[in-house]
C-alpha cells in the first residue's frame, strides 16, 4: 500500500479556481478558488484574460518547465462543468490531470488540502463539473473557509465577505498551497500533499 502510493502522481495541466463572476461576489468565501489561481497567475507573472470558446477568463503560466492552463469559469458557480469541460476538450486534458481549487465549508478557514477524486459534497461547483466531465476522478484543492455552525445558513454564509481574521486565514492557506505547486508541476503528490498536510 505505501509503495502504491509514493508512485501516486498526477500530471497536471489545467487548473480551475471556482467563484462567482463580478464585484458583487469578488470578496465573498465562495471564491476563495478564484483567489487561489488569480495569486497563481500573480506570482508567474501572468495575468487571466476573458475567452468566450471556454466561457471564462484563462491565463497560462510556465511551472516548472511545464505550460499549465489556469481557469476562471465566468458561468457562475453552478454551471461552472461548461467552461471547464469546454477547454479541457478544446486541449485534449483528461480529467484526471485538471486540479480544481475551491471553498471548503467542511475545513477551518487557514486550513487547505488537497484531495483526489471523490463526490461534490454538496459543492454545487465541483457537483456540475462531475456532470459535466461524467467523472468524479479530477484532483481537488479544498480551501477551508469555515462552516456556519448549520446547514440552513450555508448559502448565506459563504456568499458573504469573511471577517479579516478569517480572511487573513484563508490568503495564508492559499499562499501554504502556493508554496506546494512546483512539487505538483513535478508530479511529486504524496510530497505536495505531506508538506501541505502536516503545516
Amino acid at each position: 500500500m505505501l509503495a502504491a502510493m509514493s508512485a501516486l502522481s498526477y500530471d497536471i495541466k489545467l487548473i480551475v479556481g471556482l467563484g462567482n463572476p463580478g464585484p458583487k461576489y469578488s470578496e465573498t468565501r465562495h471564491n476563495a478558488g478564484f483567489w487561489f489561481v488569480e495569486d497563481l497567475a500573480s506570482q508567474y507573472r501572468s495575468r487571466f484574460l476573458p475567452e468566450k470558446k471556454f466561457h471564462g477568463e484563462v491565463a497560462r503560466i510556465n511551472l516548472e518547465g511545464k505550460d499549465v492552463w489556469l481557469l476562471k469559469p465566468e458561468t457562475y458557480m453552478n454551471r461552472s462543468g461548461l467552461s471547464v469541460v469546454s477547454l479541457a476538450a478544446f486541449y485534449k486534458i483528461a480529467p484526471e490531470n485538471i486540479l480544481v481549487a475551491h471553498d471548503e465549508i467542511d475545513l477551518k478557514a487557514g486550513t487547505a488540502r488537497l484531495k483526489s477524486g471523490g463526490g461534490h459534497g454538496g459543492h454545487n461547483g465541483l457537483r456540475d463539473i462531475i456532470s459535466h466531465l461524467g467523472t468524479k476522478d479530477f484532483q481537488r484543492l479544498r480551501i477551508g473557509v469555515d462552516h456556519p455552525g448549520s446547514k440552513d445558513l450555508v448559502v448565506d454564509y459563504v456568499l458573504k465577505r469573511p471577517d479579516s481574521k478569517d480572511r487573513q486565514a484563508i490568503e495564508d492557506s492559499i499562499n501554504d498551497a502556493l508554496r506546494v505547486m512546483p512539487k505538483i508541476a513535478a508530479g511529486e503528490w504524496e510530497k505536495a500533499m505531506h508538506q501541505l498536510h502536516t503545516k
